[in-house]
């Protein structure tokens, strides 16, 4: 069953919500004992994420009763509900994206959430609520950047694909380390290239125009469907590196984001070029 306007539109109420409620009152705010490590140190929780996290899921199941949801915190605590994503309707939450950001008083963070109907992406939202201020898309009918009560479809730019005129994000620490210095040997190649260290802002510039691609070692559901379904519907690529159409159900794999068709084909020469001479 498609997602309705008002469904839609209830969604963002309750992120803008909760986000107003539970995460901008503990931004730049918080004690040493409302952070911890998940697994890597540099891979964090907050009391925000977990506050969010509950309180967006149970606006969720009001707003889709009897749906799935999937939050990132909670397959943290569980990874067999990732199981549900591919299997009826399911909503996915990341309830902060970019919580290392976040945790150190950088404003970069954002919430995601995306809609998956049997292994399909059909709905994409990436809010940032520092600014109050959204991308969201329903497959096949385009990508809107609203703010202050405005909306205005995005478009990504076809054209020049000169390396030297490039920005972009490449994520080499997110790969195998003997696989990190092939990666971050070609930096050079770019005028600018960094990382953002938030998903939802790094496909937010590309729909956006300020920046041309992303690479990125990880497939997190939670980080990606909803940026590759807005990108994709903005006029933008998402591909592995191998070429495969991303699936929400995957769980390994690298994915190449850029703003053209003929961009990605360059790029993803470019990177597996790369990791080849380093032997992958």
């Amino acid at each position: 069953m498609p997602l309705s306007e008002a469904q839609s539109d209830a969604i963002v109420e309750a992120v803008r919500e909760v986000a107003a409620a539970e995460i901008l009152p503990r931004f730049r705010n918080l004690s040493g004992e409302d952070v911890d490590a998940k697994g890597a140190f540099d891979d964090l929780v907050t009391v925000a994420d977990t506050a969010a996290e509950t309180a967006l899921t149970a606006r969720i199941h009001e707003i889709l009763p009897g749906d799935s949801v999937v939050g990132e915190e909670a397959v943290a605590a569980d990874r067999g509900i990732l199981d549900r994503v591919g299997q009826g309707r399911v909503t996915i939450i990341d309830p902060i994206d970019g919580t290392w950001n976040f945790a150190h008083g950088i404003a970069n963070y954002g919430v995601i959430v995306a809609v998956i109907e049997d292994g399909e992406i059909v709905w994409g939202l990436l809010y940032d609520p520092s600014f109050d201020d959204w991308i969201a898309a329903h497959k096949g009918q385009g990508a809107w950047f609203h703010r202050q009560g405005r909306a205005r479809r995005l478009e990504t730019d076809p054209g020049d694909a000169s390396f030297d005129r490039l920005r972009g994000n490449l994520g080499a620490y997110l790969y195998p380390q003997p696989l990190q210095p092939a990666l971050a040997a070609t930096a050079p190649l770019f005028r600018r290239a960094s990382s953002l260290g938030a998903s939802l802002h790094e496909y937010r510039q590309i729909a956006l125009g300020g920046s041309d691609f992303c690479l990125n070692g990880m497939l997190n559901v939670w980080d990606h469907a909803a940026g590759v379904l807005i990108l994709q519907e903005a006029g933008g690529v998402s591909r592995l590196l191998d070429g495969r159409a991303y699936d929400p159900t995957m769980r390994e794999g690298r994915l190449l984001n850029a703003r053209s068709e003929p961009l990605w084909e360059r790029l993803a020469d470019t990177f597996n070029a790369a990791l080849a001479e380093a032997g992958d």
